[in-house]
């Protein structure tokens, strides 16, 4: 299965980004911290081209708590300063400002010796569809400014929101990129939610997470399912678990479609723990 989503509008804040570029002073890349590469738009490097930048590892309470700190020292190591945060619940947020006056230091530093006057710091917020841009823009404003919603593409325009008295933020819509090269990408965005749920084939993103499960938390798949082996064929598996669980067409068929929105529901909804689809070790960021 080939997972796109492009719409037009993210076409135009692509444009709308590069153009409000030369307004502000750094990046808050917001990714999900359960897939830190993939929930990663590719284009960003080229579209933000040299500007400093920090990236917030956002739904940090989602994802798995030994993967994310190697993921934070695996930024570091590579010179990407990096946070691990929690919009909706506002941990982590005190250390965005204080990280951002760090890395732009020199800058206000220089601007202070030309004798210009101290100003708000201005940040863009980019990232792609569902991943907490809005969420985390009101938390920093503390108030309801930004849409928000559990659904990708709820932003659709940008709009700078005072965020006390030393940070103005610009919001942009979510931006996804024209062709995912790497199919597990597409599956774990879609798993996670990223990408609507209308325009995929659900059972392709379940098959995949049982497999991913298999390979990297086999203990919480059996623990979950009450598996004492986990079947090499994913239809046994989708069996056992659809009768498990009372997913039936009829007396006795399995309803497949029944069994995938659980599996999936599961797995959004942190059933089998807090889980990570990206790591460190096998990324060439």
């Amino acid at each position: 299965m080939t997972i796109q989503w492009f719409p037009g509008h993210m076409a135009k804040a692509r444009r709308q980004v590069t153009e409000k570029l030369k307004l502000v002073d750094i990046i808050f890349e917001l990714v999900d911290a359960r897939l830190p590469v993939s929930s990663r738009n590719p284009m960003i490097d080229e579209i933000i081209q040299q500007k400093p930048r920090l990236v917030l590892l956002n739904k940090a309470d989602m994802a798995d708590p030994s993967v994310t700190s190697r993921w934070l020292a695996y930024f570091k190591d590579k010179g990407i300063p990096a946070l691990a945060i929690n919009s909706h619940a506002g941990n982590g947020l005190a250390a965005i400002n204080k990280a951002a006056k760090e890395i732009l230091k020199d800058k206000f530093d220089r601007m202070k010796t030309r004798g210009i006057k101290p100003r708000a710091i201005r940040a863009m917020i980019v990232g792609i569809p569902n991943v907490g841009k809005s969420t985390l823009i009101n938390r920093l404003a503390k108030k309801n400014i930004a849409k928000t919603g559990n659904m990708p593409g709820v932003t659709k325009a940008q709009q700078w929101i005072k965020a006390g008295k030393e940070m103005e933020l610009l919001d942009t819509p979510g931006i996804l990129w024209p062709k995912f090269e790497d199919e597990e990408t597409g599956f774990k965005l879609a798993l996670t939610g990223a990408i609507k749920d209308a325009i995929l084939n659900l059972q392709d993103v379940a098959v995949f997470a049982l497999r991913f499960l298999e390979v990297h938390y086999p203990d919480r798949l059996k623990e979950r399912y009450q598996l004492d082996d986990i079947p090499e064929d994913v239809v046994d598996l989708f069996n056992h678990i659809g009768k498990l669980r009372g997913c039936y067409a009829g007396r006795s068929e399995i309803d497949y479609d029944k069994t995938t929105d659980m599996i999936i529901r599961d797995i959004r909804g942190e059933k089998l723990g807090k889980l990570t689809f990206d790591f460190p070790e096998d990324q060439l960021l």
